[in-house]
C-alpha cells in the first residue's frame, strides 16, 4: 500500500484506503519484489520501499499471531507445560502444538510421540510448529517459562490458528520440515 508520505506500508488486514498492490504472502516473494524494485512499478507511483520489508511483514504477522494467542489463552483454549500438553494431545481435541524455537529436542521428541500415538488411535494428525521464541511465548502467556503449548479446538482458538498458519506459510516452513529439523537436532544431541 502506498502511504501518503510516499512509503510502502503492509496492509495485512486488507482494509487501508488508497492505492495498493497484491503480493503473495510468502517471505521469499516479498524479498524478491523488493530486490527487483517491483513495488513502485506495481503501485504506478514513486515510493520508498524499506529494504527490510520482508522482515517488517514477518514482525507484523508475528505480533498479530501472538496477540491472538494471548486472547486464546485468556479464554482457556491453550494449555502450557510439557505434561499438560502431552495429556491434552493424548486425550483431548488439540488443533495444534507449539514449541518455542529454543525447545530442547528431547521435549519435542516426547510430544511428537504423543502426537503419533493420537494419530494411530484416532487418525487425527496434530501438527506441531515452532513459530515463536521462548520470550515471545512468555509475553503471550503473561510470564512464566513457556516452552510447549497446545491449542484446544474451538471457536476461541480459531483466530490464533488462522494467524499462526498465515505466519507459518509466510515463512515457508512446512510442518514436515520442522519435524525433520527436530529429529536432526535430537540425533545431534544423542551423538554428543
Amino acid at each position: 500500500m502506498a502511504a501518503p508520505d510516499g512509503s510502502v506500508v503492509p496492509d495485512l488486514k486488507r482494509n487501508l484506503p488508497g492505492r495498493g498492490c497484491w503480493i503473495k504472502a510468502e517471505r521469499h516473494i516479498v524479498d524478491e519484489a523488493v530486490k527487483r524494485k517491483l513495488l513502485p512499478r506495481a503501485l504506478k507511483t514513486q515510493v520508498s520501499v524499506p529494504a527490510d520489508l520482508g522482515s517488517l511483514v514477518d514482525r507484523l504477522l508475528t505480533k498479530s499471531a501472538l496477540g491472538s494467542l494471548a486472547l486464546a489463552r485468556k479464554s482457556g483454549a491453550v494449555v502450557t507445560g510439557s505434561a499438560k500438553v502431552d495429556s491434552a494431545v493424548r486425550t483431548g481435541r488439540v488443533t495444534m502444538v507449539l514449541h518455542a524455537t529454543t525447545a530442547a529436542p528431547d521435549g519435542i521428541r516426547k510430544l511428537d510421540q504423543a502426537r503419533h500415538a493420537r494419530k494411530m488411535a484416532t487418525g487425527a494428525d496434530i501438527k506441531a510448529y515452532s513459530l515463536f521464541t521462548g520470550d515471545e511465548m512468555d509475553l503471550a502467556f503473561g510470564g512464566g517459562n513457556v516452552i510447549h503449548a497446545a491449542v484446544i479446538e474451538g471457536t476461541a482458538a480459531t483466530g490464533f490458528v488462522t494467524r499462526a498458519l498465515q505466519l507459518h506459510k509466510y515463512r515457508g516452513e512446512s510442518a514436515a520440515n520442522l519435524e525433520n529439523l527436530a529429529a536432526t537436532a535430537a540425533k545431534e544431541t544423542e551423538s554428543e
